[in-house]
């Protein structure tokens, strides 16, 4: 379908598809696409059309047969990968059972994020539009893609494509005579009704407390693991359980982070709300399209949801400046907080938030005149939201505990106060004998049935964290034919698990290799886990191809996974003798079948 294009079969719907009611279901991991399905949903409503928003986690698959209007808002993660809520409904509709006319009632259009700097840009988004049209869907609108190099990040593909789609749902969905779409520029109607309570306890049960997923633990260990005098802090931290956990290898860890309190009162000082901190408001919701941070009280104080509910520390994006402006007193201010949104103003709000990663709290300190109503503080704010960090161990191991490997966030920027990850600054304060909510997610990982299938994991960093969990697990299964590519920056400063590799290469149940790529003397070329691969083609190949082995790669979502697949094809051309046609053939089926396996993040 071409750019622009409306199909036929769309204008000639039946009256049973007129209805004004459509789904917007949205697939994330770090939240974007969440917040780009708060903004489609507030403008399909400003076209009278009756939106629900439904994270596809939650979304009944079998209900899709029955839809006849849905708008996909999917993420990519990893190098080109789905997101894990996505991961059921595309194995669903991978099914080669399905007949290519399931669903011919439906009607979809496809937004994407991404980032243009990776190979596979948007191409979840891009794959789930092939295989819906494939099932006898009808694309309303050409798919758009956002993509976070932009200066204004993916609202900067996002809102003209919103725009577009709305000439195209208007045009198959006329409005009745005398009813005019509502306005998309001005102020929006907030989400939520805060109502102040005349008590100063809230006390309400912490509704992630009653949540089965999650499970006190008590922190047991937390341990640095590089070197003191190295730039970066990794931590080992380990964490005990009551509960009779059980997880699989590859699966995560969900935390819920805290701001710190001196944080949390130095934010509601700049913004006058002191003397209100710790009064309970009600917080009721207004906007059933419009979707409120994870496990939210029906009441708490303004401490507590500025701790552990909304994100002041964030890097403000453009959908922030396009609702603050409104809330600006003072001319100047207010003018200049229009101009970052216009598109004469796109570089400089670059240069202002994103370059040197200014934080909203940080914004809002210098835009004094600013009064943000309570009630607009969901749409001003962005959720604080968990993070989900690969359990670096094996429950066969180590029962009721989990493991994790995690590298300190903190690094410079042109400004002042070093920028520090939410999550990571909270766990680096956790000390033994402090309990934390942890929650368990599913993740990409599968092992092969047989322990006696070899494998071969690539984890450089803490992309190592699955792999021990993969490898403790296969030992436990009395596995021997385990291979360890691992990366780091020093031998000396930064190789995580040394002792527990070397061990276990002792007993020959691991073959170990270490690339320290700073190691190395000066002007020689750095060593990667990838350039080991390549001298090591021979017995590459013997697991892959000669034994049908697995390979994992694990890691930051760089260059790494794109030059560790070709290392391995390299294997298949100059030791197994393949053609470069044949080579990308046996990468893609090693993919397909599930024999190769990418847990990657940005």
């Amino acid at each position: 379908m071409g750019v622009g294009m409306l199909t036929e079969p769309f204008r000639l719907m039946d009256e049973h598809h007129q209805s004004r009611s459509l789904k917007i279901l949205y697939a994330t991991e770090s939240g974007c696409a969440q917040d780009a399905a708060n903004k489609i949903a507030r403008h399909c409503r400003s076209l009278s059309f009756e939106c629900q928003n439904i994270n596809i986690r939650d979304y009944p698959l079998s209900d899709l047969i029955h839809e006849t209007l849905v708008i996909f808002v999917v993420s990519t993660t990893g190098s080109g990968q789905e997101p894990r809520s996505m991961t059921m409904l595309w194995n669903t509709l991978l099914r080669s059972d399905l007949p290519n006319d399931l669903l011919e009632d439906l009607h979809f259009a496809v937004f994407g994020l991404g980032d243009s700097s990776y190979e596979k840009f948007c191409w979840p988004a891009k794959k789930l539009s092939r295989r819906l049209v494939g099932l006898g869907a009808t694309q309303i609108y050409h798919r758009g893609e956002g993509d976070d190099q932009h200066h204004f990040g993916v609202d900067g593909a996002l809102n003209p494509w919103i725009e577009q789609l709305s000439s195209v749902l208007l045009e198959a969905h006329p409005l009745p005579d005398g009813v005019l779409p509502a306005t998309s520029s001005g102020l929006p109607p907030p989400r939520v009704k805060m109502d102040r309570r005349d008590v100063t306890d809230a006390s309400v049960p912490d509704p992630l407390s009653l949540d089965e997923q999650y499970h006190t633990a008590k922190l047991r260990c937390n341990r640095r693991i590089t070197s003191p005098d190295w730039y970066q802090d990794v931590r080992h931290i380990e964490l005990s359980f009551e509960d009779e956990i059980s997880y699989e290898p590859g699966d995560v860890a969900v935390i819920h982070p805290k701001i710190p309190s001196q944080d949390v009162d130095s934010f509601l000082s700049t913004l006058g709300w002191s003397d209100i901190a710790n009064s309970v408001y009600t917080i009721d919701t207004l906007l059933q399209d419009q979707t409120l941070p994870d496990h939210l009280p029906p009441a708490a104080t303004l401490r507590e949801i500025f701790t552990r509910y909304l994100n002041f520390n964030a890097i403000p994006r453009y959908g922030f400046f396009e609702i603050l402006h409104h809330f600006a007193e003072n001319p100047v201010e207010k003018e200049k907080l229009q101009e970052f949104i216009t598109p004469e103003g796109a570089d400089e709000l670059y240069e202002y938030a994103q370059m040197v990663r200014r934080t909203i709290k940080e914004v809002l300190e210098e835009f004094r005149s600013v009064r943000i109503p309570l009630d607009y503080i969901f749409d001003v704010f962005p959720p604080l939201r968990p993070r989900e960090f690969s359990i670096a161990s094996s429950v066969k191991c180590h029962p009721k505990e989990i493991h994790l490997c995690v590298a300190m966030v903190n690094y410079r920027t042109r400004l002042k106060a070093p920028r520090k990850g939410v999550c990571t600054s909270y766990l680096s304060t956790l000390l033994p004998g402090d309990n934390i909510l942890v929650g368990i997610s599913k993740g990409f990982v599968s092992l092969p049935d047989d322990p006696k299938t070899p494998i071969i994991c690539v984890g450089p960093g803490t992309g190592v964290a699955p792999m021990r969990a993969i490898i403790q697990h296969r030992l436990n299964l009395g596995a021997t034919g385990n291979t360890l590519y691992f990366g780091c920056r020093s031998a000396a400063k930064d190789q995580h698990y040394t002792v527990e590799w070397e061990n276990h290469a002792k007993f020959d149940s691991l073959k170990y290799r270490l690339a320290a790529s700073r190691d190395g003397p000066e002007g020689v070329r750095r060593t990667y886990v990838q350039h080991l691969i390549e001298r090591d083609v021979e017995h590459v190949w013997d697991v892959v191809g000669n034994r049908g082995g697995w390979v994992y790669i694990s890691g930051s979502s760089n260059k790494m996974p794109v030059a560790v697949r070709a290392a391995i094809k390299s294997a298949a051309v100059e030791v197994g003798g393949m053609l470069d046609e044949e080579a990308n053939d046996f990468m893609s089926m090693m993919e397909r079948s599930g024999r190769l396996v990418e847990e990657t993040w940005s």
